[in-house]
C-alpha cells in the first residue's frame, strides 16, 4: 500500500496528464470527456501503470458522481415529473426490454452460455446518466422537451438497474432459500417508501426554514449542499440502493426551495473536477490483455448499442406521439453503456456467474460506445439533418404530444422573433411587450413557455437547431430576429439558414465576449448585444451616485430618493420645467447623474434622457408618486411604422432659384423636411456634400427624409 506521499505524487501525475490532455483535445476540438478517458488509457495498467491508488481515485469519483446526481436533482421539478412520468416510464422499460431481449438473441448467436448470454444482454442495456448529463449541460440543452425525456427514462434504467443488483446479489447469497429473493425486494421497497416519507416531512417542515438561516452565509449554504449530498449519498448505500440513486434524492428534496440556483452553480465547478477522476478510472479500467480475443464480439455489440438503441428508442416515442426528432435526439443519449454495466459484470464476476475476459469485453464496449456516443450527442443537430428524411417512418402523420406550429404563423407580420427566453431573454421580451411590440417568442423549455403563455404573451416550442422550423415560422414577415442563446455555433447556424434562405430580416445576437461578437459580425449579423459588457458599463456609472454628496444628517421631516429613467418612459426628451414635479407631487429635482458626472441643481431648461438618475427630495408618499410619473410608459410606439426613410432624386431646373446658391443657402432641410446626401453632376457624383458646395442647374440632388416628405417632394419633378 502506498504511503501519503506517493499517492499525492501519483494524483499530481494524474492531474497533469490530465491537463496535458485536455489541451491536445481543446487544440483538435475534441471533447474533454474524450480527452480524460484516452488519460485514463494511458496511466492504467495496460500502458504506464501511473494509477496505483484505485481507492482514492475510486472515492473522489464517487463524490464526482453524487454531486452531478445531486445537481440533477435540484433542476428536476414535482410538475415535470407529472409531465414526462408516462413517456420516461414506457420509453424506459421498453428500451430495457427490447435491448435486453435482441442483446440475449445476439449473445446467444454468438454461442455464449445461457448465464453469460444473459448477463451481457443485461449490462448492455443501461446507459450513462453521467454522461448523458454532461454532455446535456455543456450543450445546454438539459432542459430541452428531449433533454428532460432522456433524464427521465435514463432515471428509470437506473431504478431497473438498483433493483436488478439487489435481485442477483439475492440470489447469488442464498440460492437456496427461495423466499430470500422475495423479502429483499420487499424490503427494498420499504426502505424506499420509508426514505420519500421522511424526505417529503423534512422538505415540507424543516428544510424551508433551514436554508433561510444558512443563506445568511454563502459559504455556510454551499457547506451545506455538499454535506446534505454526500450524506444522503452514504445513506442510500447503506440502505441498499446506491450513492447516485441517494445522492439524486438530496437534490430533489432542495429542489423546491428558492435557493436551488445558487447552489448548483456553485457547485458546478465542483463537480466538474470530480468528475475528472471518473472517467480516468474508467479508462484506467480497460485491460487490453482480456479483450484480445474478444474484439470481434465488442464490435457487434457496440455497433448495436451504437445504432439499435437509438432506433428502439425512436420507434416508441414516434408510436407514443412525439416528433421524430424529438425520438432521435432522445435516443442518442442512450447509445453507450453505464457505470451500472460493469458493476453488475464485476458482481457476477465475484458470484463465478461470469469470468474476468467478459468483464473486459463489456469494459471495451463501454469504451467504445462512450467514445462514439459522446460525439453523436454533441453533433445531433447535424446527424438529424443528414438522416431527416429517412427517419419520417418512425413518426406518425399527426404527431400529437407535439402539435406542429401553427402554419398560419408563416403569413402573420412580426416584429420581433425573439429565439431563447431565459434571464436575458424574458428580460427583453418584458419590455418589448411593454412598447407593444409584436412579440413572437421561441424557447425550447416548456416550464418558460408555460410561464409566459399565462400572461398573454404568444409563445412558442421550437429548437432552432431543428431545419423544419425555418418554414413554420414568419421569418419572411419579421423585421427582427433576436437571439439570446448562448451558443456561438447554434447562433451561427442561426446566420446561416437566415442567410441561405434569403429572408429579408435584421439579426440581433447576444455575444459572451469580444471574440464571439467578431464572429457574428462577420456572420452579417447587424446587432450584437453584449449583456456582461454594458451591465459592467452601468455598475461603473452607478458608483458615480448623486446621494453621496447629500448630508449624512438633515433634521427636517425629507426623504431622498435616486429614480432612474428608463429607456420606454414617457419623460424621456423632456425639459424639467414640462414634468412639473413640484406641482404635480410636492418634490424637487435637486441633482441629475449622467455618464460618471453629477449635475447639481439643475435649471428648468435641463433635458432628461434614458438613463438619467435623478435625486429627489420631498415627502415619502410623493417621491413615490413622482417615481410612477416619472418612469410611466406613454403607450406610444417610438416609431410610426408610416415613416420611414425613403430616398428620392430631384432635378435642378433652368428656372430654378437654387442655381448658384451653396447648400447651406438652400435651406433644404427647412423648406422641404430632407436633407442632401448626393449629387449627380454629369458624369461625376458628389458623395460627401459640404455646406458651401454651390449648386449648379442641371444638377439632380440625392435626398433622404421620412416618406411623408419625399412623397411631397416627389410631386415636383424639379425644382
Amino acid at each position: 500500500m502506498h504511503n501519503d506521499s506517493n499517492t499525492f505524487l501519483e494524483i499530481a501525475s494524474i492531474l497533469c496528464l490530465s491537463t496535458l490532455f485536455g489541451i491536445l483535445g481543446q487544440r483538435l476540438r475534441q471533447p474533454l470527456i474524450i480527452m480524460f478517458l484516452a488519460a485514463g488509457i494511458l496511466a492504467g495498467p495496460s500502458c504506464l501503470g501511473v494509477i496505483q491508488s484505485y481507492e482514492q481515485i475510486e472515492l473522489l469519483s464517487h463524490i464526482g458522481i453524487a454531486l452531478l446526481l445531486f445537481i440533477v436533482g435540484l433542476r428536476l421539478d414535482i410538475n415535470l415529473i407529472r409531465k414526462i412520468g408516462k413517456v420516461a416510464l414506457a420509453t424506459g422499460l421498453g428500451q430495457i426490454i427490447f435491448t435486453s431481449l435482441i442483446g440475449f438473441l445476439i449473445a446467444i448467436t454468438l454461442k455464449m452460455p445461457l448465464l453469460t448470454a444473459a448477463y451481457v444482454s443485461v449490462a448492455l442495456t443501461f446507459s450513462s446518466t453521467i454522461i448523458v448529463v454532461k454532455l446535456l449541460s455543456d450543450k445546454r440543452e438539459i432542459d430541452s422537451l428531449y433533454g428532460q425525456i432522456a433524464i427521465g427514462f435514463l432515471i428509470v434504467q437506473d431504478i431497473a438497474a438498483i433493483i436488478g443488483l439487489i435481485a442477483l446479489t439475492s440470489f447469488g447469497d442464498s440460492v437456496s432459500h427461495g423466499y430470500t429473493f422475495y423479502k429483499s425486494l420487499l424490503l427494498f421497497f420499504g426502505k424506499g417508501l420509508g426514505i420519500i416519507i421522511v424526505l417529503a416531512f423534512l422538505m415540507t417542515y424543516v428544510i424551508p426554514m433551514l436554508m433561510r438561516r444558512l443563506a445568511h452565509s454563502s459559504e455556510l449554504l454551499t457547506l451545506f449542499a455538499i454535506a446534505w449530498a454526500i450524506f444522503l449519498a452514504a445513506t442510500g448505500g447503506s440502505l441498499g440502493f446506491t450513492r447516485e440513486v441517494g445522492a439524486f434524492l438530496a437534490g430533489v428534496s432542495l429542489a423546491s426551495t428558492e435557493y436551488r440556483d445558487s447552489i448548483g452553480s456553485r457547485l458546478s465547478s465542483i463537480r466538474d473536477f470530480l468528475l475528472l477522476f471518473f472517467f480516468i478510472q474508467l479508462g484506467a479500467r480497460l485491460e487490453w490483455t482480456a479483450v484480445g480475443s474478444q474484439i470481434g464480439s465488442s464490435i457487434l455489440f457496440s455497433a448495436f448499442i451504437l445504432v439499435g438503441n437509438p432506433l428502439i428508442v425512436l420507434a416508441i416515442m414516434g408510436f407514443m406521439g412525439y416528433r421524430r426528432r424529438t425520438g432521435f435526439l432522445a435516443g442518442l443519449t442512450v447509445a453507450q453503456i453505464s457505470e451500472f454495466s460493469l458493476i453488475l459484470c464485476a458482481v457476477g464476476v465475484s458470484l463465478g456467474h461470469i469470468d474476468s475476459k467478459i468483464m473486459g469485453f463489456i469494459t471495451m464496449v463501454g469504451v467504445v460506445t462512450i467514445f462514439l456516443s459522446t460525439y453523436m450527442i454533441l453533433y445531433s443537430g447535424e446527424l438529424y439533418i443528414f438522416f431527416s428524411k429517412a427517419l419520417k417512418i418512425f413518426e406518425r402523420k399527426n404527431p400529437f404530444r407535439e402539435p406542429e406550429i401553427d402554419s398560419s404563423l408563416a403569413k402573420n407580420e412580426i416584429d420581433v422573433i425573439l429565439i431563447g427566453l431565459g434571464t436575458y431573454g424574458s428580460g427583453l421580451l418584458k419590455f418589448l411587450n411593454q412598447q407593444e411590440k409584436k412579440i413572437l417568442g421561441i424557447d425550447f423549455d416548456p416550464e418558460i413557455l408555460n410561464k409566459w403563455k399565462k400572461e398573454g404573451i404568444f409563445v412558442v416550442y421550437g429548437d432552432i437547431t431543428d431545419p423544419d422550423i425555418y418554414d413554420q415560422l414568419p421569418f419572411a414577415k419579421t423585421k427582427w430576429v433576436v437571439s439570446t442563446i448562448r451558443s456561438e455555433r447554434i447562433n451561427l447556424l442561426l446566420a446561416s439558414n437566415i442567410h441561405k434562405k434569403g429572408y429579408p430580416c435584421k439579426m440581433a445576437f447576444s455575444a459572451q465576449n469580444k471574440n464571439e461578437a467578431e464572429t457574428f459580425k462577420e456572420a452579417g449579423v447587424h446587432l450584437i448585444f453584449r449583456p456582461f459588457e454594458d451591465a459592467t458599463e452601468q455598475a461603473v456609472d452607478l458608483l458615480n451616485n448623486a446621494m453621496d454628496y447629500l448630508p449624512e444628517s438633515v433634521d427636517w421631516p425629507l426623504s431622498f430618493c435616486e429614480i432612474r429613467i428608463r429607456a420606454d418612459a414617457g419623460v424621456a426628451g423632456k425639459m424639467i420645467r414640462e414634468l412639473s414635479l413640484r406641482t404635480l407631487c410636492g418634490v424637487s429635482i435637486i441633482a441629475i447623474s449622467r455618464g460618471h458626472r453629477v449635475y447639481f441643481d439643475p435649471a428648468p431648461e435641463f433635458c432628461i434622457y434614458p438613463g438619467d438618475r435623478l435625486l429627489l427630495t420631498g415627502m415619502s408618499n410623493g417621491i413615490k408618486m413622482a417615481e410612477e410619473v416619472l418612469n410611466r410608459h406613454d403607450g406610444k410606439d417610438t416609431v410610426n411604422n408610416t415613416e420611414i426613410f425613403d430616398i428620392a432624386e430631384i432635378k435642378i431646373s433652368d428656372r430654378s432659384g437654387l442655381s448658384g446658391k451653396t447648400v447651406a443657402e438652400s435651406c433644404f432641410r427647412q423648406k422641404y423636411g430632407v436633407t442632401i446626401v448626393g449629387i449627380k453632376r454629369e458624369k461625376s457624383q458628389i458623395t460627401s456634400v459640404s455646406p458651401m458646395e454651390i449648386l449648379l442647374e442641371g444638377d439632380t440632388l440625392v435626398v433622404i427624409g421620412v416618406s411623408s416628405a419625399i412623397h411631397n417632394l416627389k410631386k415636383l419633378s424639379t425644382l
